[in-house]
Parts: C-alpha cells; structure tokens; sequence
C-alpha cells in the first residue's frame, strides 16, 4: 500500500486528493485564489504565483488534516496546471509579473503575425498545431509581454515558464533558468516545439515575426521531458510548509486538461470532453497525423507512449455562467427543469464563440451569436440553446479529428460540469449520437495521482494504474428522436458556423436558418 498527492491547478482554485494504491481516492481538499480581471479590458486575465502556492499549501496541509494521514507517509507528488498560462522571470526565477493565464487573450494581434510569418516561411512547426498558432499560447504571450513591459523589466527578462513548469521548479528549489526541466505536454501544444526540428523554433524565423525575439530562444533553455521522467525532490523549505517529507519524487507536470483525460480512463480510440469553464478535447492515438484547426499534435503530451491531441472550445461553463448572472440566478436554479426540454424544442441556434473560437477555426475576434429569438423566450431557453450549441461545436471537432484519422470510439464527458449536470450528458449523447460515458465519481486530479503512482514506483505504467484507480463509468445513451432532430439542427449549425466564423468564406445563403428554426421547434412542440 502506497498514498501519493495529486495537485489539480485550475482557474480560480487548486485542488489536492490523497490517492491510496488499493483503496483509491482518500480524499480532496481544494484552496481558491484570485484571478485579476480589468472591466475595461476584458481580454485581460492575470494571476499570481504567490497566491497559487500558498493555496497549494494550504490545500495539502487540508487534505492531510481531513483525511487523517501523516505528511510523512505521502510517497510522492503530481501536479498540472491551466496552460498556455505564462510568468516572465528573472535569472534568479523570480516573477517578474504575474502569469497571463490561459484565458488573457490580449495577445491576439501577436498571435496573427506569427501565423503569417510562419506560413509565409514555410515554417513546418505551424502545420503541428492545427495551421493557425493561438493567442492563448506560449510565444504570443510572451511577446506581448516583452513589447508591453518596461525598460527595465525587460532587461532583467532571464526567461519564461509554463505554469507546470514553474511550481515544479519552486518545490523542487530549482533557482537557476540552466537547471529547468520543461513539459514535452506544455511545450509542444503551445510553444512549437518538437524533436522533428530541433526543438523550438528557429532564431531567424522569430527575429522575422519580432526583432524584440532575438535571443529569446536560447533563453528558453532546459531538458524537454515526458511526465514519466522526475523533475527533483521536494525541497525542505517546501516540505516543511506543506507538511510532507522532503525529497519525495515530483514528476514534470502537464496540462489540467490532458492529465484529467488519464484520471477519466482514457485510452486509444478515446476522446475526452474535459469540461469546465472552456473545455479541451484530448485524443491518443499510436499514429501521428496533422490535424487542421487542432491545438497540437505532439508525440508524448498525455501517456509518454502515444501521441497526444488537443481541441477544444474558449467557452463552455464560462457561457452558462453569464446567462445565469445576466437573470440574477444562479447556474444550477436556471437549469431546473431543463430535464423536460425536448431535442430543438426553443427554435433558438447558439454559437458558443463568447470568448472566441480555440478550435477549428481559432478566431479570437468572434463573439457569441444566439439566432432565432423571439419576445417570449426566457434566459432558460437561451442557457438549453447553450448547451446544444457547445454539443454542436463538439461534433464538429470530433468530425475533423476523424476525417485525419484519430479514432472516436468511445466519448467520455470528464471535467467538473459533467458530474453535476445530467441533462448535458444527454444533450451531447443525443447530438453526437453515441454513448457519451461519465466517470461516476469526481476524477478532477486523479490523473495527477496517477501519474504520481507510477512516480512513486508503485505501478510500472500508467495504464496499470489506471486499470486499478479510474472510477466505473455511467452511460448516456443517446435517444433516437432527439438524434433525428439534432441531425437537422446540426447541418444549420454547421452552415452558420463556417459562413460566419470565416472571413474568406465563399457566400453561403443563410435564408433558410430561421425558417428552419421555427419549423423544427413547432415539429417538435407538437409531438409532444
């Protein structure tokens, strides 16, 4: 018998499980810090490191005290991160500012020039994460950074971390950017990095994009490793403060979404819908292909042995958040009753593009389109409608993922909405028309205690611990005259998603959508 802590970094809180070998999940505890917002930009998202860490702290100090075990017989520790969430340093891996989270969006112009430099090159790094490079990603954030930050930031710049990256290098006591390890997850998904070409980018083709680059690459220096590789020890000072035994193993971290895909089971042929506030779409496959549109293909990124696949949508839980703050209610007071909404039933089409398109268009500059309203729906109608429109856009990544040949044989809702939202997993079971499995428990940082079991050396891989440790699934079968509607609603969604997400589109005529929207909607009201 083995216990091991797993840390799950997320937006606006951390949570840490005690993981038994035999007995599974003791316990989780969770710690919450702030994220810095500016009304008058919303494209801002900040956070800081220090407020992160002494969550950590407090969280581990929590979950020992709730579930009764002793600091000193935890035998390891995980953790996993937002991303592309970024901190500038200094040579001493100080923060010179706070990290742009994941969701600051400010680096967008940035992130177009370096699409079209790339293209213009030929550089092949572009075509691996999808063609479009994002402005939620590593080298957009950075430069953003560097053209924004003053003088004498600037030249105090040392290099930039990951957030992964940079709590496991403060708990291990790493203080110098030459001793950095850094996530082959993190890095490939969102800094162009792969072995194919040496590793990041070239120097000429990033002077290209900003002069402000020069330099910069070497800059962002270490060991690129998978997360079967051990980035140190538990530092004393850290130890002492979180209550557990120094030198303990910490292995390279990884990304929220792609460690929440192991905690939920995933294995090749799976696609893993992570959602919360946005989602990521994670697939394995043993075949590496390009995928267009996708956030990255990157050999390693989840199970060291296969290549990882990320998508996903910018807004998901983000959305239902809104709708239900725009009615002064909460999410789950607006939601009740939504179990006796039919397939279609509102005649309203919602493009879930709040917060832009991550994917397949990648497109910050869309916002949220709601058609086909009239003066008596209500913001439950709009908050069913939003549901339907995030199962929609799902369909559509999914589709694109296996017209390259990543294989969709099973669907799996993780994340933390699904586990309390039933009439989602339905709505997405019924849209795509498959069996949509719900892990029946939480699994939110059980895969970084996955991978801190194999860490700890109590299982040789990760599938052996998934075998022992992943929660038992609950199904969504998908109902057969909500799939017939959705068929239909899905070919408008699909048209109107295309014709107003791309700004070169061929001229679509959109005439027939809300005719089509109101014949649905009556079609089905009068069934029932």
């Amino acid at each position: 018998m083995a216990i091991v802590a797993g840390a799950d970094f997320g937006t606006l809180s951390v949570r840490v499980t005690l993981l038994d070998s035999e007995k599974g999940r003791l316990g989780t505890a969770m710690a919450e810090y702030p994220l810095h917002r500016r009304r008058e930009d919303p494209d801002f998202a900040t956070q800081s490191h220090d407020d992160q860490m002494n969550a950590l702290v407090k969280a581990t100090r929590d979950v020992l005290q709730q579930c009764s075990v002793r600091g000193e017989d935890v035998a390891a520790m995980a953790l996993d991160t937002t991303g592309s969430s970024v901190i500038v340093v200094d040579e001493n891996l100080q923060p010179l500012d706070d990290y742009y989270l994941w969701c600051d969006h400010r680096a967008h112009r940035e992130a177009q020039e370096i699409t079209r430099t790339a293209h213009q090159m030929g550089v092949e790094a572009i075509q691996w994460c999808g063609g479009v490079y994002s402005h939620e990603w590593g080298w957009a954030k950075l430069l953003h950074w560097l053209r924004h930050a003053n003088g004498e930031k600037r030249a105090r710049f040392a290099t930039a971390l990951e957030h992964c990256d940079m709590v496991a290098a403060t708990l291990t006591g790493v203080s110098s950017p030459a001793k950095l390890k850094r996530s082959v997850c993190a890095m490939g998904h969102k800094w162009m990095w792969n072995p194919k070409w040496g590793g990041l980018p070239a120097e000429d083709f990033l002077i290209r994009v900003d002069p402000l680059l020069r330099g910069v690459r070497e800059k962002i220096t270490g060991e690129f490793l998978t997360s079967d590789h051990i980035y140190g020890g538990l530092s004393a000072v850290w130890a002492e403060k979180m209550g557990l035994k120094a030198s303990i193993p910490i292995p390279v971290g990884a990304f929220d979404a792609h460690w929440d895909a192991l905690g939920a089971g995933c294995k090749e042929g799976d696609v893993v819908n992570v959602v919360g506030t946005s989602t990521c779409i994670i697939a394995m496959a043993e075949k590496t292909e390009l995928v267009p549109g996708v956030c990255g293909v990157v050999p390693g990124s989840v199970d060291p042995r296969l290549t990882g696949i990320e998508a996903g949508l910018s807004a998901v839980g983000d959305i239902f958040d809104a709708i239900a703050k725009r009615a002064g209610v909460k999410v789950k007071d607006l939601a009740a009753g939504l179990e006796s909404y039919k397939a279609g039933q509102t005649g309203l089409l919602r493009l879930s593009w709040d917060n832009g398109d991550r994917t397949v268009l990648v497109n910050p500059e869309l916002g949220g389109v709601t058609l086909g309203w009239n003066l008596i729906h209500t913001a439950q109608d709009e908050l069913f409608a939003a549901m339907e429109g995030t199962a929609f856009h799902t369909r559509i990544i999914l589709e694109r993922m296996a017209e390259h040949g990543v294989p969709v044989e099973r669907v799996i809702n993780a994340g933390g909405v699904p586990q309390n939202n039933a009439v989602l997993n339905q709505v997405y079971a019924d849209v795509l028309n498959k069996p949509v499995l719900v892990p029946d428990g939480v699994p939110t940082s059980l895969g970084s205690g996955i991978v801190a079991m194999v860490a700890a050396g109590v299982y040789p891989t990760i599938e052996a611990a998934q075998e022992k440790l992943c929660l038992p699934f609950k199904t969504f079968t998908p109902h057969p005259e909500a799939a017939a509607v959705y068929e239909k609603l899905y070919k408008l969604y699909r048209k109107v998603y295309f014709a107003l997400g791309t700004r070169a589109a061929e001229p679509v005529a959109l005439g027939d959508v809300l005719p089509e929207l109101r014949r649905i909607a009556a079609e089905v009201r009068a069934h029932a």
